[in-house]
């Protein structure tokens, strides 16, 4: 029998971050009754193997299924090989295309990789959904989709606005739902932790519980995760992500790379740190040192303390210290190819003997980091351009000493020193 923690104090736990919780006065029960008997609810959350790079917006789930655990509770690590087949319509204007078999599983093996890096084995359950969905007769079936009406299932934002678009709604679409709804069924979910996007599926699950005799399960929503542009979800299609196989360097440097205020959200969705913790640093600490504090604590979770302290030691020596990495590239420009001029009304003072305003698009293109100014400010929007260890949000930036030791840029993975190169009258 496990000992719980004070419900008030598990709650408090629970909410953190979250997006909504329906119901929490039954939560609130559950979590009592689990405490009087020391039996453990059973915490559930889905992830469909359907692409092979995971990145951190992937891992709030993760992170969610992982404070129940902490309070004891058994996280079920559900990975949906089944509905992977049919596709998850959630946030799609079109019918998914399909996945092969051996596609499915090289992906469910990536997932698996991965995690427990997060997740405690001792109390981690990972199934597969083909266990049970891939067993149900056509009979079956019939009777899981008479449980619906295909008036319900255009009531799904995707749908209603695909079928008032007259974009096409396939047919085995609409049986995501009721798979999802069924896994909860088959495993006899307490809680069940899905984004924001997914409630339509998740309240599903309530349904089809209460139709099969079981206590209807308690829907944690969780927010979608913005990335290193602050604006867009995280997506490795909108190159904004950070990917947790990725260089302990490279994630290091793009966390740094991020506003403050995206920072404390990083804080809230992505680390164990307590909500009383997180308000006291937004009071008491720098920036600066709680986002160095952050980008360890994520490095450490995907690697380990020792890599993430020389992934600091690394960046500092790179972007706070002056110091270029061992054989650094050095590029010497052209200050009239890249400054602001003055009299065109980009800026005044363009330059002064230790610094100078520069485009930005045109610096990257000239120091051969990009082949198009387009793709610069590509770089720029995705938060990818750091320059002496600020990251760079707009076209134009402040340089200074970059006509004498130069300036170290650096953009994704490459590193340069960048001096400029002026006829003084």
């Amino acid at each position: 029998m496990a000992n719980f923690r004070p419900v008030d104090e598990q709650l408090t736990y629970i909410k953190k971050g979250s997006a909504e919780i329906i119901r929490e006065n039954e939560l609130r029960e559950r979590l009592e009754s689990a405490h009087a008997s020391g039996k453990p609810l059973r915490v559930k959350a889905g992830f469909d193997p359907t692409a092979p790079d995971l990145h951190l917006g992937h891992t709030v789930l993760m992170r969610k299924l992982k404070h129940f655990q902490d309070l004891g509770h058994t996280a079920i690590f559900m990975i949906g090989d089944f509905t992977a087949m049919i596709g998850d319509p959630t946030g799609r204007s079109s019918t998914r295309p399909p996945l092969t078999a051996d596609e499915i599983m090289a992906y469910a093996k990536t997932y698996m990789a991965q995690v427990y890096k997060i997740l405690s084995p001792r109390s981690t359950e990972v199934r597969f959904n083909t266990e049970w969905l891939g067993k149900l007769k056509s009979e079956e079936w019939i009777r899981l989709a008479q449980r619906f009406t295909v008036s319900q299932m255009l009531e799904r934002d995707e749908f209603h606005k695909r079928f008032q678009e007259e974009k096409p709604i396939a047919l085995h679409e609409l049986l995501y739902p009721l798979a999802q709804g069924y896994d909860s069924v088959a495993l006899r979910a307490d809680v069940e932790l899905g984004g924001t996007d997914q409630k339509f599926n998740l309240l599903a699950g309530r349904e089809l519980q209460r139709d099969y005799g079981q206590e209807p399960q308690v829907v944690v929503t969780m927010p979608i995760l913005e990335g290193l542009d602050g604006v867009q979800k995280m997506s490795k299609s909108y190159g904004n992500s950070i990917g947790i196989t990725e260089a302990p360097l490279e994630m290091y440097g793009k966390l740094m790379s991020i506003s403050d205020e995206m920072m404390w959200r990083y804080y809230e969705l992505l680390t164990d740190v307590q909500m009383t913790e997180i308000e006291r640093m937004k009071r008491e600490a720098h920036p600066m040192q709680a986002k160095k504090d952050l980008a360890a604590r994520i490095v450490r979770d995907f690697h380990s303390a020792d890599i993430a302290r020389a992934a600091a030691e690394d960046w500092a020596r790179q972007f706070q210290k002056d110091e270029a990495p061992a054989n650094v590239e050095e590029v010497t420009l052209s200050a009239a190819a890249v400054l602001v001029d003055a009299s065109n009304g980009d800026g005044s003072g363009a330059r002064n003997d230790s610094r100078c305003r520069v485009r930005v698009d045109k610096l990257l293109k000239e120091a051969g980091f990009v082949s198009s100014r387009s793709e610069a400010e590509r770089k720029i929007k995705e938060g990818a351009v750091v320059i002496d260890g600020s990251a760079v949000s707009g076209p134009i930036s402040d340089l200074t000493g970059a006509d004498g030791v130069g300036v170290l840029v650096r953009v994704g993975k490459r590193v340069k020193r960048v001096r400029l190169a002026t006829d003084k009258p």
